[in-house]
């Protein structure tokens, strides 16, 4: 029944965005190159704390791998991201590059450990210079600038939302699929460290979907003061990642 009222809620949301902002083939083929394994980010080398997560015993199968990344996305960092996505966008699409810097300048303070910040800041800095080069924009222009001027670092959910926006992409579909591709390279790092079959990787992607739905639509009815995490196990992880003694990833 949760589900079922999850998708109709999300599906209604969907419908109501496109009218007020519709989506283009062009802008469509753009959103999935930025979020394509194959856009040069380096995403494929960041765990997100699951590989010290691994190692521990607190991951172990397709089940478990399910959990840890279910509660991310409902209670912790997954969430938080999905709220700067929003704010991030609706800033981008009232042209309002002084919040943007300001959100940004949040959404880089937000890092509960020294990896996390720069498993967001790194892939940030690729994404914005692929976008100047490839794909250029005035705001994308104007906020790196004044991210420069100011020392702070960018952070990948904000540059997507903005990106988003200035391509005309519904955030009711943007940032699910921003979420979709979080969720997906961390199970390809799963794959990778339990290590799991591509059937199983592809069964948990799946059995994400609701989540991932579900962490949307709270986003957009969030605001910055909802910010917060409740999966204090992520950033544990994180924190000890950082002293593990083999270690495949940067996060």
């Amino acid at each position: 029944m949760l589900t079922a009222i999850i998708m109709e809620i999300t599906e209604t949301t969907i419908i109501m965005t496109d009218q007020e902002h519709p989506l283009s083939p062009l802008a469509l083929l753009r959103q999935q190159s930025w979020l394509s394994p194959a856009f040069p980010t380096g995403a494929y080398s960041y765990s997100h704390g699951i590989e010290w997560a691994v190692e521990a015993g607190y991951i172990y199968d397709r089940e478990s791998l399910f959990d840890w990344l279910d509660a991310d996305l409902r209670y912790g960092s997954g969430r938080n991201e999905a709220i700067f996505f929003v704010k991030a966008w609706r800033s981008a699409m009232k042209d309002d590059c002084e919040t943007l810097v300001e959100v940004m300048e949040l959404a880089a303070a937000y890092r509960g450990t020294s990896e996390f910040a720069l498993e967001s800041s790194q892939q940030a800095t690729a994404c914005l210079v692929m976008f100047r080069k490839v794909w250029p924009d005035r705001l994308i222009d104007n906020l790196s600038e004044a991210l420069s001027e100011r020392r702070i670092a960018p952070a990948l959910a904000v540059v997507l939302g903005v990106r988003s926006a200035r391509e005309g992409l519904p955030v009711g579909l943007a940032l699910p699929a921003f979420l979709q591709s979080y969720t997906a390279n961390l199970v390809s790092a799963g794959v990778r460290l339990i290590p799991l079959g591509q059937t199983d990787g592809q069964l948990a992607v799946a059995g994400l979907e609701e989540a991932v739905l579900g962490a949307s639509l709270e986003a957009e009815r969030a605001t910055i003061q909802d910010l917060g995490s409740a999966a204090f196990m992520v950033d544990l992880a994180s924190a000890l990642h950082e002293t593990q003694y083999t270690r495949l990833f940067r996060s």
